[in-house]
């Protein structure tokens, strides 16, 4: 006689791992900050700060000519020259890892570069006060805190990352009180196409 009441329990162990759920709901309190237009209001107040931090900064180096202008580059290689300093040492402000960066790429494309963070800060300042595609905006203001930090420059950059860290959480609405109340309605997501994309789909269909 065969016993089967072990392979039966094990069917039935693996039935209940099937069956368990793979999301893991989100708590009020995340809705509420995240997904929830009544504190919009509270997002606008972040970007709006953030925002004209980045357009103040991104400005200035716009009408620098030391950043965009006839002497373009000449700004920002004091600055990767002054964090090449910060390498030495057992615990060193900049990483031997992002220095060679610097050596390798940024030092030998300066006006690019320089160019490159004037217009980008303006950019995202832009786009935050806006509220244009804010979670994209906030990114990119991020990877600029973060290259700023790694660069050993500590200044502003801990407390703008943190906050473009909650904006982009905060995607959905923090640009309710901005242009993404109707850009999102437009575009939509990947996996929910706003009115823009319905509007092909039924053309191509």
């Amino acid at each position: 006689m065969i016993d089967v009441t072990g392979v039966d329990a094990m069917a039935a162990a693996q039935r209940t791992v099937h069956h368990l759920p793979t999301e893991i709901p989100e708590n009020r309190l995340s809705r509420l900050l995240f997904a929830d237009t009544r504190l919009a209001w509270f997002w606008l107040l972040v970007r709006l700060y953030v925002g004209w931090g980045w357009l103040h900064a991104g400005w200035e180096k716009l009408h620098n000519p030391a950043w965009a202008g006839a002497k373009a580059g000449t700004a920002l290689g004091g600055f990767v020259a002054g964090a090449l300093k910060k390498t030495a040492g057992a615990n060193p402000d900049v990483q031997g890892w992002y220095a060679a960066f610097l050596k390798a790429v940024v030092l030998h494309h300066l006006v690019i570069f320089s160019y490159t963070v004037s217009l980008g800060e303006t950019l995202v300042g832009v786009a935050l006060i806006l509220g244009v595609v804010t979670g994209i905006a906030a990114f990119f203001g991020c990877f600029m805190n973060m290259n700023y930090l790694l660069a050993g420059t500590v200044s502003v950059n801990p407390i703008w990352f943190v906050l473009a860290l909650f904006l982009i959480l905060a995607w959905r609405v923090a640009g309710w009180y901005g242009a993404d109340r109707w850009i999102l309605t437009e575009l939509g997501t990947p996996w929910d196409p706003g009115i823009v994309f319905n509007r092909t789909r039924h053309r191509i269909a």
